[in-house]
């Protein structure tokens, strides 16, 4: 079991970690900034990772203040869904009510992997791995509906 400080200190190393392996993966050399995250171009949409005890997690998230305007945002994805499911073989997740930690309600389409752990540095390279594949895919998947969805 970690302490605070350590377990604090074990995220700081894993998200340097993931900074070092992203500038050394091919398909992001060209990329200025990495990764799009939280310059969607498409108010209240983001893209997260997450790494946690239960896997990693790759997310595009809706949070919108406005309950009815998020669920509206939502459901425009949702029309896109088969378009924005092709790169994912095994699909997304898709989460209208998902509740952060904070108690804030988001909608959350996402997708993960299992039987990963954080705390085991052994296995931050699955990770790395899985975190860059996987959001350059739902980037991707952004970008086509896009356009549909401003």
């Amino acid at each position: 079991m970690y302490s605070k400080e350590e377990l604090k200190q074990l995220k700081k190393e894993f998200w340097e970690g993931f900074g070092t392996f992203c500038r050394e993966v091919q398909a992001l050399k060209h990329h200025k900034n990495r990764f799009i995250l939280y310059n969607t171009k498409i108010k209240g949409v983001e893209l997260k990772f997450d790494a946690t005890r239960d896997g990693a997690f790759v997310i595009l998230e809706i949070n919108l203040r406005n309950e009815k305007a998020r669920l509206e945002k939502y459901e425009q994805f949702e029309q896109y869904k088969t378009i924005m499911e092709e790169q994912f073989p095994k699909g997304l997740v898709w989460d209208f009510a998902f509740i952060h930690e904070c108690g804030t309600e988001v909608c959350r389409i996402y997708t993960h992997k299992t039987g990963i752990d954080l705390h085991r540095r052994i296995q931050w390279m699955e990770f790395y791995t899985f975190m860059s594949t996987e959001m350059l895919k739902l980037e991707r998947s952004l970008k086509i509906v896009k356009e549909a969805i401003k």
